[in-house]
């Protein structure tokens, strides 16, 4: 038996469970830690299940940012100074992680609070997670407000990525399960994953093959 909640259901939720039901209901998400450091030198992490790809030609990825007050730190240091790293987050760190979500004071350091690495590679300005295995270095590009909610999308250039070599295949696809790259739901559900196949390109009147069995052969 199915369960039907209209809108008006939706909005006579009580907060937290609302909350809760509409960030389940788009799925499984990319959840990952964004580091940064402001012109004094303060680092910050932060937790983001909010990161999606924009586009390959430049490489582009997506942030979005709840409406502020509270001061949203991450999104202050992208802005002043213009880079930040987007880092997967494997099983052996998942708790920490989730710790970032704490409402900590600018002058701490959640990489210090979480005991997670903070790591400068290749003199980028924002320091990566060391216990990552898939970490990319941002290059900020633009931001848009988003009227209807007070939101904020950050969008950011991909000028460095660093993970495990034997994860890149042939044609370029990253195989996450290797790199141990989990996944949420929610705001507090945290996920392993599980490949079913990968297929072939969609073409009209053309069946479908698997990609995994022929590179089996």
């Amino acid at each position: 038996m199915q369960k039907h909640l209209s809108f008006d259901d939706i909005m006579m939720m009580e907060k937290q469970n609302r909350v809760h039901f509409v960030n389940s209901l788009g799925g499984f998400k990319s959840v990952a830690l964004v580091g940064t450091v402001d012109v004094l030198g303060n680092e910050n992490l932060s937790i983001f299940s909010s990161v999606f790809h924009i586009g390959a030609n430049p490489p582009l990825i997506g942030l979005i940012f709840r409406p502020s007050p509270p001061e949203r730190d991450t999104m202050n240091n992208i802005l002043s100074t213009g880079f930040y790293t987007i880092n997967h987050i494997n099983e052996k760190i998942y708790r920490q992680a989730h710790q970032t979500s704490a409402r900590y004071e600018a002058s701490v350091s959640e990489f210090e609070a979480t005991r997670l690495e903070a790591e400068y590679k290749n003199n980028f300005f924002a320091p990566f997670v060391a216990e990552s295995q898939l970490k990319m270095g941002i290059a900020f590009k633009e931001k848009i407000n988003l009227n209807i909610n007070s939101t904020t999308l950050i969008i950011g250039e991909i000028t460095d990525v660093y993970l495990p070599s034997d994860c890149v295949l042939e044609d370029g696809f990253i195989d996450l399960e290797k790199a141990n790259t989990i996944t949420c739901s929610g705001l507090d559900s945290y996920h392993k994953t599980v490949q079913l196949d990968r297929l072939s390109y969609a073409k009209p009147n053309q069946q479908l093959s698997s990609i995994l069995k022929s590179e089996e052969y």
